[in-house]
């Protein structure tokens, strides 16, 4: 049984961050350096940062389970005028099997419905092409393309997508 759980304690939280690494470890390689996924791991996956973007940044993070196992997880952040899909991640033995649309469809669209906000933004590596790929078959639309200095020399070099709802 699919289903996700929004994430709350601080053993929630060390999972997720045990997850993170797990994942951006095997998935990002394959379009930035493993000096790249390590600071960012640190700056933005790490406990003290998660913590901080939840009690702090309006950051909302979800665990995707697949009979009581975490398989992924999610963060959206309420904007302005739009839901933020900060992160989405599925372990590999997991992708391809319906997770993402299934989040994207009945808890992330959800989410921004409820908060009454009239589309979802994202950022996605432009060297990423089988999440581009999966974001536009959902019906994202490419609207922009943004370089971000994370500091330490790198940079996030992303294209920006919207859903409108």
């Amino acid at each position: 049984m699919f289903d996700w759980t929004k994430i709350k304690t601080d053993e929630q939280i060390k999972d997720l961050c045990s997850l993170a690494k797990q994942i951006w470890n095997e998935y990002s390689i394959r379009f930035i350096s493993q000096e790249q996924i390590d600071y960012m791991l640190d700056k933005f996956q790490s406990e003290e940062a998660v913590k901080n973007q939840i009690n702090f940044q309006r950051y909302q993070y979800y665990f995707l389970e697949e009979d009581g196992q975490n398989i992924g997880y999610f963060a959206v952040q309420p904007q302005k005028d739009n839901l933020f899909l900060s992160k989405i991640y599925i372990d590999k033995n997991h992708r391809g099997k319906g997770y993402g649309r299934k989040a994207f469809t009945n808890a992330i669209v959800e989410i921004a419905k409820e908060k009454e906000l009239p589309k979802i933004t994202l950022t996605v590596n432009k060297y990423n092409f089988p999440s581009i790929m999966v974001y536009e078959k959902l019906g994202f639309q490419r609207v922009n393309s943004v370089e971000t200095d994370i500091g330490n020399g790198y940079i996030m070099d992303d294209y920006i997508y919207e859903f409108e709802l």
